[in-house]
């Protein structure tokens, strides 16, 4: 076997084997599996429950609809490190304080589950 083909048959099992360690990092990232990016709700609610860990954190609160029902939606954020760069902490937001919440709806037939939007105070200053 030449030199020049050992080389084409190296560079192509390393460049495999980056695309195997390293697809599945870049996927992880990806909210488009789960949240419809051409499916943005914003609406209004009381938080109910503020789970911050690894490796999401993620906000409970309670929506009235037009017909006054209450419903739970689950609000998915990013790793609790980035949201302290951001500002945000356990003790940002408490249970019983109203908040906005803008973002992508949940594929997920039936459910109420939102991503990747911004949340803020119901005059629509920043949570920080």
């Amino acid at each position: 076997m030449s030199i020049r083909r050992r080389l084409a048959a190296a560079a192509a099992v390393i460049t495999a084997g980056f695309a195997l360690l390293y697809g599945p990092v870049f996927a992880h990232h990806s909210s488009v599996p789960f949240y419809d990016p051409e499916k943005r709700v914003e609406f209004e609610g009381t938080v109910t429950r503020w789970v911050f860990r690894n490796p999401h954190a993620v906000l409970f609160i309670d929506v009235t609809d037009d017909s006054g029902a209450t419903e739970e939606w689950q609000i998915e954020l990013g790793a609790p490190v980035s949201l302290r760069r951001g500002g945000l902490s356990p003790e940002t937001l408490e249970v019983g304080q109203r908040v906005k919440v803008s973002g992508q709806r949940s594929r997920a037939e039936g459910s109420r589950g939102v991503c990747c939007g911004p949340i803020t105070w119901p005059d629509g200053s920043p949570i920080r």
